[in-house]
């Protein structure tokens, strides 16, 4: 599953520190998650939805490929 949070917060013009602290995370936890090091809870992903003005569906991308 890869994830489209780098792109969308960039679009949203927010550094990594920024979105951690809306998200009450850290921002090596952003990048962890930018650089599918790791998935986010389920709460979290709404919470990244939600400061990204985006669902959790738009936020990650189910590759087939992979």
């Amino acid at each position: 599953m890869k994830n489209r949070i780098r792109e969308l917060r960039k679009l949203a013009k927010l550094s990594q520190e920024d979105l951690a602290k809306f998200c009450n995370v850290s921002r090596q936890t952003i990048n962890a998650i930018e650089n599918d090091k790791y998935d986010p809870s389920l709460q979290l992903a709404f919470s990244l939805a939600s400061v990204l003005n985006s669902t959790v569906d738009e936020l990650f991308i189910n590759d087939i490929n992979k």
